[in-house]
């Protein structure tokens, strides 16, 4: 009875732990928008502080914040609102994080539309990428010759 009870407990304390536990989004994704090779592709800049989601989306009509941002596990949502023809339009976005993708459905905060699957990958640094790094000078010139 004693090894049922410790069982159960472990089990409990488990769930408990990968249900509080946030997916790793930190840093920048960029999803490919499918059937539309005039906006290119979005990119997903990610911040998270708890179970808060902030940063930035960013696309061929410039950068706007993220608003409404919640992770839970590997589930995000938050929206975003832009202009288009002088109107204001916002979208939100729903996904499940991969381990180097974010599977997302996107559609109009007000219901019209459909909605559109995309799916955002890591971007890593590559082999030849240059990394910006501070400019040191020595302290005193080096003795001519």
């Amino acid at each position: 009875m004693k090894s049922k009870v410790l069982f159960f407990g472990a089990a409990f304390l488990l769930i408990l732990f990968i249900n509080g536990w946030a997916a790793d989004i930190l840093g920048t994704w960029i999803a490919k928008i499918p059937g539309n090779w005039w906006m290119g592709e979005i990119v997903f800049s990610f911040k998270v502080d708890g179970t808060n989601l902030t940063g930035t989306v960013s696309g061929s009509r410039g950068k706007v914040a993220i608003r409404d941002g919640v992770i839970d596990g590997d589930k995000i949502s938050f929206t975003v609102t832009g202009t288009a023809e002088d109107n204001d339009v916002a979208f939100v976005y729903e996904g499940t994080v991969g381990l180097n993708e974010i599977q997302f459905t996107r559609r109009l905060k007000d219901g019209t539309g459909r909605p559109q699957e995309l799916i955002a990958k890591r971007e890593f640094l590559r082999h030849n990428d240059y990394i910006q790094r501070p400019l040191v000078l020595p302290v005193r010139p080096l003795p001519s010759r």
